[in-house]
């Protein structure tokens, strides 16, 4: 079959149809390529927090900003071991550990990650990993350890990239994906709306995920979490309806994608996730964090799965479990020049300086 290239008017047109046509086709794509009444249940685990470089305007973990997240340095294998035993037990058939990293650094931590990944493996679940940017090499040890999917969101368009880092280029992104794409290593990588981008922002996202072959298998779909202290702190949250739309759109246009509903769900309504579960969200992150931000309680989500009659996904139904080897592929002890754009971001600089 021909492969589709989508064009960012293409995506509009479907992110404006009525909404009552959108939700319609999109559950219509959303039947075709997954079981509707089931969703995968992922946890995320915080294994080193705050403290980061970057100036990500979204981000409470940059040391440059004044917010109230407490930093941590990399937790031990047996504490990650247990919050994925928890996590496991509540349902949850994922676990994506996140560290507050500008690049993955050969040496100690990273050997540590390398034994989570493992250890949690180990234990059947799903294990995903966001730890920054990573190389070839680095991609290839991750995989040889049983790592499942590598998630690194390119968070925006290219464009309204600029407008919210500074620090790393949206081309350093997809050099990272890239690597990933070297091996079997499954792609999780999505974005954020509600930062102040338009909707052809969106739309040009979307696009660069949908012509990206093949297409990721996970596109988380986050609202944006405006954090006391960070440069996008007085953003309005987006509408039901917003998101609605963009999960319905994104189904459309990567019809075998796992589509995560992510950050922003504690501002929305049990109808409006259910809205969001017809248009074709089939994974949310469980438990009382992601990462720095709240989230519904389990609990809640289970009763609400009863309500609907949906069924959580099993780990490795869409794609096989790796047992992790032996012995690993070498380090090579790298220390790759990522790009610094330089430019200046106005509202950056000024929660900078309030840090200051």
């Amino acid at each position: 079959m021909k492969r589709k290239t989508w064009e960012t008017d293409e995506i509009l047109e479907i992110y404006h149809q009525p909404l009552m046509e959108l939700l319609y086709r999109a559950a219509t794509v959303h039947r075709e390529n997954h079981d509707p009444n089931k969703v995968q249940v992922s946890s995320l685990i915080s294994i080193k927090t705050g403290g980061c470089a970057e100036d990500c305007g979204y981000c409470p973990q940059a040391a440059r900003y004044h917010t109230k997240v407490e930093g941590n340095d990399l937790l031990t294998v047996d504490q990650v071991k247990a919050q994925a035993l928890r996590a496991k037990s509540n349902g949850s058939s994922r676990v994506c550990l996140g560290a507050a990293w500008r690049n993955v650094k050969d040496g100690k931590e990273f050997d540590n990650v390398l034994c989570m990944v493992r250890e949690l493996t180990k234990l059947d679940m799903e294990v995903c990993c966001t730890l920054g940017m990573l190389t070839e090499n680095q991609a290839k040890r991750l995989e040889e350890a049983g790592l499942y999917a590598y998630n690194h969101n390119i968070d925006s368009s290219e464009d309204y990239y600029k407008e919210v880092i500074s620090t790393r280029a949206f081309e350093d992104r997809l050099e990272t994906i890239g690597n990933v794409r070297k091996t079997s290593i499954t792609l999780c990588s999505g974005g954020i709306i509600g930062m102040g981008e338009t909707v052809e922002d969106r739309a040009g996202m979307l696009k660069v995920l949908a012509n990206m072959y093949p297409q990721p298998e996970s596109v988380p779909i986050n609202a944006l979490v405006a954090v006391e202290g960070t440069p996008l702190e007085n953003q309005q949250p987006v509408s039901i309806f917003e998101m609605v739309r963009m999960v319905a759109t994104t189904r459309i246009v990567l019809p075998q994608t796992q589509v995560r509903l992510s950050a922003g769900r504690t501002q929305m309504s049990e109808e409006g996730q259910a809205m969001c579960f017809f248009a074709g969200a089939n994974s949310i992150f469980a438990g009382d964090k992601l990462l720095t931000t709240p989230n519904p309680d389990i609990n809640k989500d289970m009763e609400l799965f009863q309500e609907l009659n949906i069924k959580t996904q099993a780990p490795f139904e869409k794609h096989a479990k790796r047992e992790p080897k032996e012995e690993l592929t070498p380090a090579l002890g790298e220390n790759p020049r990522w790009t610094r754009p330089g430019h200046k971001i106005e509202r950056n600089e000024l929660a900078r300086q309030r840090r200051n």
